[in-house]
């Protein structure tokens, strides 16, 4: 970090942006004794700094040149188009030399430095994408969870993960190498989901011919994620409840009781205290539940991490096609990030799906490859009024 870098942010609170994809570079930076004192933010990409600057005021962004993500030019003019007051500086190496249109710079000399880890990477969890401070603490919460057999609550908007957590949790714990078994409480018909649960014995009810299993003593050793619990009827709310609190299993038809060991890991997209309050969910259950909550937050509030999920999209589908790999221009990327997202990270993820397909032989995705949502029902709606 050369001395005495041309950043003059005199009059200013000193918030300040690094983005670089180099995480060695963000660290020398953060640490330069000019810009100690001063509250620093860390992007991993262009993509990522231009969704940090949606969220938070900021007074200057240093940019890296060597982006991994985005043209560094056309991020840097992206900024001081949108944030117009917003300084940017650039972070280059010695033989770099800075665009004519930014004012300032700071230099890191690049050394033949032993890379350190990502410590963003070292927070994810298994199988999930995102470094927002609040999926941070969502990591945080999970990995300490999971070390322990405690009963876990997931919330949070459909489309958000809330299997992707419990499947990690279970990666994550002394049950990993055993059963990870899934039961949507809301896809199973209530004269079924006892039986489903707890199993039957032979002639339990018409069409039991055959004494079965339920899907607790699948999990036997491993874990239970029972997804969309706020479903549950009431009746089996509290056999539920009997199985938490005992550890037993009593299958249907059957007077025995068998015990089993079993981590239990629930998810909803509702608000259980709504439901206790309208009595559709017993409150001894939803305490008995909510021993350790982890709340996830909708794609809106971690735009963020909305730049890295569409670009693991994009790759897995690059992985799949026999085409040359395709990218999205920095004017989609915009276009995403303005967007709202009702249906969180599966709705992206079948946004980036379409628009693939819709680019054909194209190498970029662009604007037009994302239509709005709900375009298509506008226009079947158009049509039938067109026919009336």
């Amino acid at each position: 970090m050369a001395a005495g870098a041309a950043v003059n942010w005199a009059g200013t609170t000193g918030r300040f942006l690094v983005a670089s994809s180099d995480p060695e570079v963000r660290r020398r930076v953060l640490g330069a004794p000019e810009f100690l004192g001063r509250e620093g933010m860390e992007a991993s990409g262009g993509a990522a700094a231009l969704a940090k600057l949606r969220e938070t005021s900021c007074d200057g962004v240093l940019l890296d040149r060597n982006l991994a993500d985005l043209d560094a030019g056309e991020v840097a003019e992206m900024i001081q188009r949108d944030f117009p007051e917003v300084s940017v500086s650039w972070i280059e190496d010695q033989a770099c030399e800075p665009l004519p249109n930014i004012s300032t710079r700071v230099r890191v000399r690049r050394g033949d430095w032993q890379s350190e880890p990502d410590g963003e990477s070292l927070t994810t969890l298994p199988g999930m994408i995102g470094a927002s401070e609040t999926m941070r603490e969502v990591y945080r919460l999970a990995r300490l969870v999971a070390r322990r057999d405690t009963t876990v609550l997931i919330t949070g908007e459909t489309g958000t993960g809330k299997e992707l957590v419990a499947e990690a949790v279970h990666k994550l714990s002394r049950r990993a190498k055993q059963p990870f078994v899934v039961v949507n409480c809301a896809a199973i018909p209530e004269t079924l989901l006892e039986a489903e649960l707890f199993g039957h014995v032979r002639g339990a009810f018409t069409g039991a011919v055959q004494s079965r299993l339920g899907r607790i003593h699948a999990a036997q050793g491993g874990t239970l994620f029972l997804d969309e619990i706020g479903d549950l009827p009431l009746g089996m709310q509290a056999k539920l409840l009997r199985f938490l609190q005992s550890g037993e299993v009593q299958r249907l038809g059957s007077a025995d009781m068998q015990r089993v060991d079993v981590r239990v890991i629930c998810a909803t997209n509702v608000d259980l205290g709504a439901l206790v309050e309208a009595k559709q969910f017993r409150m001894d259950l939803y305490y008995r539940l909510e021993v350790f909550p982890i709340a996830l937050p909708p794609l809106q509030s971690r735009s963020g991490d909305l730049a890295l999920l569409a670009e693991h999209f994009l790759n897995l589908l690059n992985e799949e096609s026999s085409l040359p790999p395709k990218r999205l221009s920095v004017a989609a990327l915009d276009h995403l990030l303005r967007r709202s997202w009702p249906g969180n990270v599966r709705e992206l993820q079948h946004a980036i799906e379409r628009a693939f397909i819709l680019s054909g032989d194209a190498e970029w995705l662009e604007v037009e490859h994302f239509p709005q949502p709900g375009a298509a029902l506008e226009s079947r709606e158009a049509q039938r009024r067109r026919l009336a």
